[in-house]
């Protein structure tokens, strides 16, 4: 009942309507205020009263508790007051309480992770943005426009010397979804990325277009060529339909795309691929208007063109019979048009063709293809990392320290040494870079080949961090954890010499530097080699360590693929038992790690545990599965990877560059990834159950013969006789635990194994 002139007061007796689904009343002339006894509808799923005027009524409290609400959109209503707890709507999508006169601070408390849309512009709320808005997983919109907050987290909140932008990656938070302009915080120059003007539209766009045709040969199709019919250059006529949700659960289209197409097409009794969206814009109210193509079933026995006309009137009357169920994502719905081509008005009785207007359906086409605009808004994410004060010398504090460096196992280098080994620090030996300064290859005196670490002046590799490294690697013997070799730390110079991995860093092969793609076996194996490397560390290590800083390019790669953690200047002990024999869960600790991998909740209360390894290690997980980095474009992998799953589109997202793989390997994989960033710290496992859930995916891969996964294995010397083995023998051993993973399947300490 939008936009009929609907006068007075909201009548509280409507609350007894048992079955009222979707209670649209926006666009009228309503006053009075907001009966909270519409919060006793027992199924009510849409409130939706936009544009009316409430006389500065207040939100009822009993609207924050209503448990089966989709969508509460109250927008430009004259409220007054402040906004309730709305941690009482379990599955609440969409929140629109923009254009009012709300105030005070927003509200806390956790909000469904379902939502997509949060919307409180143009309101007076005081105080801080809450953390509660971060780390949801299908969120697309978070407007906070003109208002009068002046803060981010709180004043306490923000941990010191931390940017805010370091600070919203660490929370998984999508760069492009924010908006601050007309408030008092933007006056923080740091946060002029989230206070520019933004066009009404920008983030509401979304275009379909047919990409699939360009092969095909005109003149061979006196109709169209499908574009999505699993024929290449199916030609047939279709219908066109004028579509419109009315109070859609969403800001963007396109991650329920394909939930939709397949929502519809079951509702027509169709089959997904006759369905093509051909294009849709978002409208005032918001509205998505579309407009639709049906292609007929192709028949290769009767080569069939058209729609026989029984069909045409059997999905022409579940449209304007409304016989498609409703679905509270999508919301109510409005059929525009049903339009037949000259083709089937020829065919058939010209009675089928629809009532709507030319006029209106010129005005959708024309409204559609203005708005049809491909989002081409990127937000550059800039990550300030923190300058140490001065430059690289050597201060007393340190000389004081050298002292400790003379341990066992660890060789101390000289200037001359190192740089007689890499030609003087020539170009030609450099082999990668970071915040710390450059690494190079090296041959040393004897002949052995190392990596040398070289922090530069300025860097961020600190002498503490530079320690911790030499005192944790020199007790740490591990098969997937990097050997140090040696330092130098004279001439002002602090360096760290390595065993030299001939394949580099995990992150190179993910980006694309080596251009030879991982196949997912090799990628498991790099899984489990890094996660016993970790739970080495967590349980094995006397006493145990927290690494703090895992990520892609701290994976490194030997000869034969075998993965190694690295780079442990950030590394903190594990907190050790009290007097009374008790041992604390966590290790209070300024924040220190990357944005992407960092753990939201280590991030938010300082608290470092074992989890926040786990964390990490899920990103790098994320990363194997899917080629993408964990940020990129503003775009944060955790959160993609989240919505791709929530709208069962997770196989569009799994790297094709790996090759065949098996599908339920990789679903428990992605499973397993999901698992560990989880933002509640208790909900992730523990580095056994990872190490044992990813072991015991690699005894489900099936005895494929494929030679994309068969290369991708190393050599075990164990598997390797005198006699070659025949190749049905070699595809079977291929698959055993010992072959494809090695050791023992908790620790991976290193056992003796015998050549025969």
């Amino acid at each position: 009942m939008n936009n009929n002139s609907i006068s007075g007061q909201i009548p509280p007796e409507l609350s007894k309507l048992p079955n009222l689904l979707h209670f649209l009343l926006d666009n009228n002339n309503l006053s009075g205020y907001l009966p909270e006894e519409l919060a006793q509808m027992p199924k009510l799923t849409i409130l939706q009263l936009d544009n009316n005027n409430f006389d500065g009524a207040i939100i009822p409290v009993s609207f924050g508790n209503i448990p089966t609400l989709l969508k509460l959109s109250l927008r430009n209503c004259n409220l007054q007051g402040s906004i309730p707890d709305l941690s009482g709507i379990p599955n609440l999508g969409y929140l629109e309480l923009s254009s009012n006169q709300l105030s005070g601070p927003i509200p806390t408390n956790k909000l469904s992770k379902n939502i997509t849309t949060i919307n409180l512009s143009n309101n007076n709320l005081t105080g801080s943005i809450p953390t509660n808005f971060y780390g949801l997983p299908l969120l697309q919109e978070l407007d906070l426009e003109n208002n009068l907050l002046v803060n981010i987290f709180g004043s306490a909140d923000l941990p010191p010397n931390v940017t805010l932008w370091f600070a919203l990656a660490a929370l998984s938070f999508d760069f492009t979804l924010l908006k601050l302009k007309g408030n008092p915080i933007c006056s923080n120059r740091s946060l002029v990325q989230f206070c520019k003007s933004k066009t009404e539209n920008e983030t509401r766009i979304s275009s379909a277009t047919n990409s699939t045709t360009a092969e095909c040969k005109p003149q061979s199709c006196p109709y169209e060529y499908s574009p999505t019919s699993p024929l290449d250059c199916f030609c047939a006529e279709p219908l066109l339909v004028g579509y419109r949700l009315k109070s859609p659960g969403f800001s963007d289209f396109i991650p329920y795309k394909k939930m939709f197409e397949a929502y519809l097409t079951q509702g027509l009794n169709l089959f997904v691929y006759q369905l093509y969206i051909y294009s849709l814009a978002w409208q005032e109210g918001p509205r998505l208007g579309m407009y639709l193509k049906l292609y007929p079933v192709y028949d290769n026995t009767t080569n069939s063109h058209l729609f026989n006309l029984s069909e045409v009137q059997r999905i022409k009357s579940i449209f304007t019979r409304w016989k498609i169920p409703l679905n509270g994502t999508f919301g109510p719905v409005e059929l525009i048009n049903f339009t037949l081509s000259d083709v089937y008005k020829n065919e058939f009785n010209p009675s089928l063709s629809t009532s709507i207007s030319k006029g209106a359906l010129a005005g959708i086409i024309l409204g559609t293809f203005v708005g049809a605009v491909t989002l081409s808004a990127i937000i550059s994410l800039i990550i300030f990392r923190r300058h140490l004060k001065g430059y690289h010398t050597v201060s007393k504090r340190w000389k004081a320290s050298r002292a400790l460096l003379k341990i066992d196992g660890v060789k101390s280098f000289t200037y001359g040494e190192l740089a007689s080994a890499t030609n003087n620090f020539d170009i030609f030996t450099q082999i990668g870079r970071g915040g710390y300064g450059k690494v190079y290859k090296g041959t040393l005196a004897d002949g052995m080949i190392v990596a040398i670490k070289r922090a530069q002046q300025g860097s961020l590799q600190g002498e503490k961090e530079f320690l911790t490294e030499i005192q944790l690697l020199s007790r740490l013997h591990h098969r997937n954890l990097v050997s140090l070799v040696g330092y130098c730390d004279e001439e002002s110079e602090q360096m760290l010499v390595y065993e030299y991995m001939s394949n580099g860093t995990l992150q190179d092969h993910l980006s694309g530097k080596i251009k030879k793609p991982l196949s997912f076996v090799r990628r498991l194996r790099i899984a489990l080699g890094s996660s016993k490397g970790i739970l080495y560390l967590h349980t094995e290590a006397n006493p145990p360590i927290f690494h703090r800083d895992i990520k892609a390019s701290n994976i490194l790669l030997d000869s034969k693929f075998v993965a190694k953690v690295a780079d442990f200047g950030l590394s903190r002990l594990a907190p050790m038992p009290d007097i009374e024999g008790a041992t604390p869960a966590y290790v209070s600790t300024v924040v220190k790690g990357t944005p992407g991998y960092l753990d939201p909740e280590y991030f938010l209360t300082y608290k470092l545990t074992d989890k926040s390894d786990v964390y990490s290690l899920g990103v790098v997980f994320l990363e194997l599965l899917t080629g993408m980095q964990p940020i990129s474009h503003g775009k944060n992998l955790v959160r993609e990877v989240n919505i791709a799953y929530q709208s069962g589109t997770i196989w569009l997202v799994i790297d094709g560059r790996m090759g065949s793989y098996p599908s339920e390997c990789v679903e428990r994989f992605v499973n397993l990834a999901m698992k560990c960033c989880q933002d509640e710290t208790d909900s992730r496992p523990s580095m056994v159950e990872v190490v044992r859930t990813l072991e015991t995916i690699g005894l489900m891969i099936p005895r494929y013969s494929d030679p994309s996964l068969v290369e991708s294995m190393e050599v075990d010397p164990e598997m390797t006789s005198t006699t070659p083995p025949s190749s049905s023998s070699m595809v079977k051993n291929l698959y055993t635990s010992s072959y494809v993973f090695g050791s023992d399947p908790v620790s991976g300490v290193i056992s003796t194994i015998t050549p025969r």
